[in-house]
């Protein structure tokens, strides 16, 4: 008996949106058509720029006015064509048919808002209700997000939540009015591995209990073999290929497909490697790491707290246990990569390495001491270590051209001038992929993946020994991840500069990694070679780590729905707090595993 085809709840007819630009209108999503089952999920996957966000956008009446907006088709729910509703009409679909969640939870809530008064106004927005019953419906539905302790949640405020349960709470707002559709756009992708997984499983649980059909849409092919039943792949705003989820990974009928599916990382696919993916067929002993003795990194005891104040006297009433006392060292031409969620350290270590916050213990980089200088003291040891942030937006001044960007560490130092410095800077736009003419342009003008290139060209202008790279393919999509990734090990091949290397991408890290230390509230839990840490885990956290990395096949069993999902302790302790000491235990070539001695 063949198996019935769920009805369409949703029925879109070529939609086709345009955005105004200098040089005219540009087609953005050009006659897209699709059908949304009910109870079911539909994946729209792509690289930036395929149209993917703008199609929801356009879905909810949301489009920027008048700079974008829908120039042809339709969008059937119930018989109605959404598209052409009045905005007094749609305000009721909003919320009360269709849910949305947006990608970074932070600027969908109201940062002076508390929780409480927040997810009353989704609860009342289409009808007035009592005080009392609001708060029992806001309670109800932080408890069906999984949010701990949700009487306290109510009257705390957005900045007092982690990540993942302020992705949990803008999830509880999007189901405020019982939706027939939920569109997450993005939903995980600044969440590190765990707290996604905790997500999706979220995601999923409420699609079973509630039989509401979901648009997810995302770049990560992990996330789409984890949640689809069928996928979507656009690209330039054109629908490329739609297929069942399994008819995608096996047997993907387009080019585009079958490359976004190779450039995916896949953990454990370096199993029996000793090291990272791009040094494979290079020997052993070309291997730039091997070739000088001694560190080029020295760290003992790195220890980082920030005071938080109160009181009428802004005294300090408590403290942030950021880093606590870890130990470790780089050698030269290696990449040692430093792993865990959000919270955990990475990124304090690495702006403690440059001296961009308060530390204690020691640090030494090529046999120079960095403790208590001043900036203009620390000027030639960071000619030998440089930064790539997370957002390469952020990290580039939009009021300059980006050649005049990457050649200001140049010009500070007094390495160049004139023609000189033209040259080095078109230098270096080639070597990392990019052309001498764009130097001219603004960061606006530029993709994300070509704007962390030029991040990447301003960290090598000083020829650095060491650059401390945070998170920083974490926002790219699969395939320019891959390119930036292919690019810094080019570069470590032939300049044998060294790397940390700060991420929460189990997968990303194995490709790129020689050695890896996996963080657990500001202490090492264990570190060790890549091939020990992959393939030899030991730590209950390292392994929790791997086992929440999205797997890009369907064919695997989704994971069940944990009843209480887990957050990272809070680090905030009293003052005079004395953290329980830890022991390192060495298993066999290097590879640590530390232990927490209780009292």
């Amino acid at each position: 008996m063949t198996e019935q085809t769920p009805p369409s709840l949703l029925e879109v007819d070529g939609l086709t949106v345009q955005v105004a630009t200098p040089a005219g209108a540009q087609t953005v999503v050009d006659g897209l058509s699709f059908r949304l089952a009910r109870g079911k999920t539909l994946c729209i996957a792509g690289e930036s720029g395929s149209g993917k966000s703008m199609t929801a956008l356009s879905l909810m009446q949301l489009l920027p006015k008048p700079t974008a907006r829908v120039t042809a088709g339709t969008a059937r729910l119930a018989g109605r064509d959404i598209l052409a509703l009045p905005e007094a009409e749609m305000r009721r679909v909003r919320g009360r048919h269709i849910g949305m969640i947006f990608q970074e939870p932070m600027t969908s809530l109201n940062p002076v808002l508390s929780i409480g008064r927040q997810l009353g106004d989704a609860i009342i927005a289409h009808g007035a209700g009592s005080e009392k019953e609001t708060r029992r419906r806001a309670l109800e539905l932080l408890d069906q997000v999984q949010i701990p302790e949700p009487e306290r949640r109510l009257s705390q405020y957005p900045h007092e939540l982690s990540g993942g349960m302020r992705q949990r709470v803008v999830i509880a707002m999007a189901l405020a009015q019982n939706p027939e559709i939920l569109i997450a756009d993005e939903p995980t992708t600044a969440l590190d591995v765990t707290v996604q997984a905790q997500i999706l499983a979220l995601i999923r649980k409420l699609q079973a209990d509630r039989g509401i059909s979901v648009i997810l849409i995302t770049h990560d092919m992990g996330v789409v073999a984890e949640m689809a039943d069928d996928v979507l792949v656009m690209q330039h705003g054109r629908m490329v290929e739609r297929s069942p989820v399994d008819v995608i990974f096996s047997a993907p009928r387009e080019e585009y497909t079958r490359r976004l599916l190779a450039a995916v990382p896949r953990l454990g696919e370096m199993k029996g490697t000793l090291q990272p993916k791009r040094v494979l067929a290079r020997p052993a002993e070309a291997c730039p790491a091997r070739q000088e003795d001694g560190p080029l990194v020295e760290v003992e005891n790195l220890t980082v707290r920030f005071d938080i104040k109160g009181g009428i006297l802004q005294r300090a009433v408590r403290r942030v246990h950021a880093v606590e006392g870890i130990y470790f060292t780089i050698r030269r031409g290696e990449t040692l990569s430093l792993v865990g969620e959000s919270g955990c350290g990475k990124s304090t270590t690495g702006k403690a390495l440059l001296n961009l916050i308060p530390w204690q213990g020691n640090i030494r980089v090529a046999g120079r001491s960095t403790k208590g200088l001043r900036p203009t003291a620390m000027r030639p040891i960071l000619r030998d270590v440089q930064m790539i942030f997370q957002d390469p937006y952020a990290s580039l001044d939009p009021r300059m051209r980006v050649g005049d960007l990457v050649a200001e560490p140049l010009v500070i130092h007094g390495l160049a001038k004139g023609s000189e410095l033209t040259d080095r800077v078109a230098y270096l736009f080639r070597r990392v992929g990019l052309s001498p003419e764009q130097m001219r342009r603004y960061p606006h003008e530029f993709s994300g993946g070509q704007r962390q290139r030029i991040c990447i060209a301003r960290a090598l202008s000083l020829s650095p020994k060491l650059i401390v790279a945070d998170e920083s393919v974490a926002a790219l999509d699969v395939s320019i991840q891959a390119q930036v990734l292919d690019l810094l090990q080019d570069i470590q091949d032939e300049t044998g500069i060294s790397y940390l290397f700060i991420s929460h991408d189990m997968a990303v890290v194995e490709q790129i990694s020689h050695r890896v230390a996996v963080m657990y509230m500001g202490r090492f839990v264990e570190m060790g070679t890549r091939a020990q840490i992959f393939e030899n885990p030991q730590h209950p956290y390292t392994r929790k780590l791997m086992q929440a990395v999205p797997v890009a096949d369907p064919s695997r069993p989704r994971r069940a729905f944990v009843e209480k999902a887990e957050d990272l302790p809070s680090p905030i302790h009293p003052l005079g707090y004395v953290p329980p000491r830890q022991e390192a235990r060495d298993i066999g070539g290097g590879h640590l595993v530390w232990e927490t001695l209780r009292a």
